[in-house]
């Protein structure tokens, strides 16, 4: 969890590849711990082939039902068929010349939103851009992608910055 936190958490990521590796795993994390997912990555690396969004578009039926015995993995049918379908989505986003990180980075105009946070009490579980964000990523067809799950897609990937200010990450990641 530290590592994470001083390695990965809320730096700008505009890589598509890593942007729906962390969309599905904020999204298999609803209902359940954040480390339960963290010691999980590596298992969703390897059952999702590393998040080739072409790849994963194509599962089939068999490829699905071998990823629900998959213990490196959250076995849960609606989360694992969301990975699928957003791999779609996303394909479909590119083949209209938009990349994921172009269109998630739309929500914040292109640049991280950097919040001045002083507890972690004062950080809320959605914002109006996260609001936003999910009901577009609904309409174009994904799923698992709610308000709170944006949030949190949103942190992760650094489009907000909600480190603490006296976190020594806050301004390595706002000079970033």
């Amino acid at each position: 969890m530290v590592a994470y936190h001083e390695e990965v958490w809320g730096v700008p990521q505009r890589d598509d590849r890593a942007l729906f590796e962390f969309l599905t795993l904020e999204g298999a994390q609803a209902g359940l711990s954040w480390n339960t997912i963290l010691h999980k990555r590596e298992g969703y690396l390897k059952a999702f082939d590393n998040f080739d969004a072409t790849v994963v578009a194509g599962y089939d039926e068999a490829k699905i039902e071998r990823l629900l015995a998959d213990p490196g993995i959250i076995r849960n049918r609606l989360k694992v068929r969301s990975t699928v379908t957003n791999a779609g989505v996303i394909i479909e986003l590119r083949d209209a010349g938009v990349s994921l990180s172009d269109y998630l980075w739309g929500f914040v105009d292109g640049a991280p939103i950097v919040n001045r946070r002083r507890e972690m009490s004062d950080i809320p579980a959605v914002t109006d851009e996260a609001v936003a964000m999910s009901k577009a990523l609904k309409k174009r067809g994904f799923r698992f992608v709610g308000p709170t799950i944006c949030y949190a897609l949103m942190q992760a990937c650094g489009m907000v910055n909600d480190h603490v200010v006296d976190c020594f990450r806050y301004s390595e990641v706002s000079d970033g």
